[in-house]
């Protein structure tokens, strides 16, 4: 066992009596220790139930003969950190994540690891460790929230977010606002719809790392209580085996929660924490898969906030292994990978079924041929972008507009509030990318005020910063490389004409090259934002949002 390194033998007498002064018996001291990565705590919605998930995964581990000991990482909640400096924080918290289970794992020797992560930077933190360390591992989510309910209608977070941008265009009243805000978050779990955390837990089922049921068992039902029992049970089993997630996340095994994630439409997001979970797995994976994969792939789902149904929908209708079970009718995923149940992807099919035709909907009946995620590039973006193509009206998917250019997210914020944002315009966002931001912050706030003021249709908006899971419209982000690197978005000036081709996953600046070079020379680089702390160094080290957004190693 790897913890007989600190438990075994007469030299680590001292290391057992420290594990007696915190009650632990000889026999639980002889047999498998397993670490529980925690991310519990009081300021995420998400998070406020993980101590009883926890519990519920140490009974499953003591069933199973083994020794749990928790620890705990941080957690940021998006939705809070949303439109003030704080969301400069969010993104570069996944690398702490990452770090701080690797060091507790490090110092600790763990036999096994399970993971309890529930939102957006925690999921793919702990991923990103569990392949760093590669030893026996699962994860088990916290669950995602039920929808709320007002007038008759499903609601969410989004709901109160688009709230906004209609009272300022005066289509609400404040008073109509504050009970959507009273009904759109019912209680724990990770906000209901295919947002980021939601994204990113099915994403972990489909890649093998969590048992089935990990992404869209709701966070209040007892199947999500037996789930992570069930969890602590195989991590014992993966032990006995030495099954390690290197083994389980193979580049077959990748491919295959790309195209989940295609045929779900998930958060943008996925492009940012996919490669850098792959990266940690040694694995290199290029933007253009993403546009190879959904090429392929059709779109099954239409999940909050570009379609009608929830999370618990996608559940009740066979979950994320319902929609593997339907790709794999047409011959669409890999069925070979091995999974954290022990078995194979095609083993844990066998007895899989659909239960709603409408929710997962079959091959011949999908809302899009091309899955829900596009990748565009350009002069605008030689390195890459995203957009969530499922979330944009038809009429949006190829269109010119002028650009309207801003240098922060407050100054894009204030002009549409303002209404000083017209039809044909497209807002530029620059210098909030993991550089420039720093921290490349998420911009919910300007997406929603657009969609609640009715321009969504005819506004296009742009950045080297990135998009919740809960955006709509069309939205491109991640532009790379980022202005403050001195890409061709730092170039772009008021009035300038920008072409966006979605189908032809292109977004260009309607500017001659010699102008552009003429820009480029008198271009200089800027001051950072932030010039102390973790973000300030995070800002030196952080690579390109083309490449994941993970710290560079060349240093």
């Amino acid at each position: 066992m790897r913890s007989d390194v600190m438990k075994k033998g007469v030299e680590k007498a001292p290391h057992r009596s420290l594990f007696k002064a915190m009650g632990l018996t000889d026999e639980e001291i002889a047999r498998p220790m397993v670490g529980i990565a925690n991310s519990a705590n009081e300021i995420i919605p998400g998070h406020i139930h993980l101590d009883r998930i926890a519990e519920a995964v140490k009974a499953g581990i003591r069933m199973a003969g083994g020794t749990p000991i928790e620890f705990n990482t941080i957690g940021v909640c998006d939705g809070i950190a949303m439109n003030h400096e704080g969301m400069k924080y969010s993104l570069c918290s996944r690398e702490l994540i990452a770090d701080s289970v690797e060091i507790m794992a490090k110092a600790h020797p763990f036999d096994g690891i399970v993971a309890i992560p529930n939102c957006d930077k925690v999921v793919p933190g702990m991923l990103m460790a569990l392949l760093r360390l590669n030893i026996p591992a699962v994860v088990i989510s916290g669950g995602p929230m039920l929808a709320g309910r007002l007038d008759n209608k499903v609601i969410d977070l989004i709901t109160v977010f688009e709230g906004v941008g209609a009272v300022k265009s005066e289509k609400m009243t404040e008073e109509k606002l504050t009970e959507i805000e009273d009904c759109a978050c019912p209680g724990c779990g990770s906000c209901a719809g295919m947002f980021t955390a939601n994204s990113m837990n099915c994403l972990t089922e489909a890649l093998g790392l969590g048992l089935p049921g990990n992404g869209t068992v709701p966070a209040v039902a007892a199947a999500r209580y037996r789930l992570a029992k069930k969890a602590g049970m195989q991590i014992m089993e993966l032990i006995s085996r030495n099954i390690t997630p290197r083994q389980i996340a193979t580049k077959e095994a990748f491919e295959n929660a790309i195209a989940i994630d295609m045929a779900l439409g998930c958060s943008t997001n996925t492009v940012l924490h996919v490669p850098a979970i792959a990266h940690e797995a040694k694995i290199d994976l290029d933007l253009d898969v993403f546009n190879q994969v959904s090429k392929r792939i059709p779109h099954l789902c239409s999940l909050s906030p570009a379609g009608p149904h929830r999370l618990e929908d996608l559940d009740a209708a066979g979950g994320v292994h319902g929609v593997m079970a339907r790709l794999a009718e047409a011959d669409l995923i890999n069925q070979n990978p091995l999974s954290v149940t022990g078995k194979t992807v095609g083993e844990n099919l066998q007895s899989v079924k659909v239960k709603d035709s409408k929710v997962i909907r079959e091959i011949k009946e999908a809302y899009h041929a091309e899955g829900g995620i596009a990748i565009l590039f350009g002069n605008l973006a030689p390195e890459g972008a995203v957009v969530k193509q499922s979330a944009v009206a038809p009429e949006m998917m190829v269109n010119e507009g002028t650009a309207r250019v801003f240098d922060a997210e407050e100054d894009a914020v204030d002009a549409i509030m303002g209404r000083q944002i017209r039809s044909g315009d497209v807002v530029v966002i620059r210098y909030e990318g993991p550089k420039g931001g720093p921290g490349m912050r998420e911009m919910l706030t300007p997406t929603s005020a657009i969609v609640g003021m009715g321009l969504d249709k005819e506004v296009a908006l742009i950045t080297d910063g990135r998009f919740s899971g809960g955006t709509q419209g069309a939205a491109i982000g991640h532009i790379s490389p980022e202005a403050a690197d001195g890409g061709p978005i730092a170039l772009v000036e008021e009035g300038d004409r920008i072409e966006i081709n979605i189908s032809a996953k292109q977004v260009n600046l309607k500017v001659s090259e010699e102008e552009l070079e003429r820009r480029r020379e008198r271009w200089r680089p800027r001051e950072p934002k932030i010039k102390e702390g973790y973000v300030y160094r995070y800002s030196k080290l952080v690579s390109s949002g083309a490449k994941g957004a993970v710290l560079r190693e060349d240093i």
